[in-house]
């Protein structure tokens, strides 16, 4: 049997091409959404949910941490006070991931806010 002259790509390397191909704000609210459902299944219970959580929690200060790093260069275009307003909500978002017990609620819901944000922009 002779091999396909155009095999279908790997089902991974077509997803990230079909990602890779939307607008950059799509991608920072696919990336929003999926640390959130990292932080929705945190909120189970079981053996676990404490990995889970610190797996979720971990995605989140990863996805804070670097969206702040976006924000503070100079040459980032958005105004000056609404970078200072989503830095200000990070540190929030960071503050609360230092707690012993973090308000799971709050940081979903914190994030959903922001793929809505980005959503509607697009």
């Amino acid at each position: 049997m002779m091999p396909h002259p155009n095999p279908a790509p790997h089902p991974i390397t077509a997803y990230r091409a079909s990602r890779a191909a939307l607008p950059t704000r799509a991608q920072e609210a696919d990336v929003f959404r999926r640390v959130t459902g990292g932080l929705r299944a945190a909120q189970g219970f079981g053996p676990e949910a404490g990995l889970r959580a610190i797996r979720a929690l971990a995605d989140n200060r990863r996805l804070w941490l670097a969206v702040e790093g976006v924000l503070i260069d100079p040459t980032n275009a958005l105004p000056p006070p609404l970078r200072a307003s989503i830095i200000s909500v990070g540190r929030a978002v960071l503050r609360e991931m230092e707690k012993d017990e973090p308000d799971l609620a709050f940081l979903i819901e914190v994030n959903e806010n922001m793929a809505a944000g980005r959503t509607s922009q697009t």
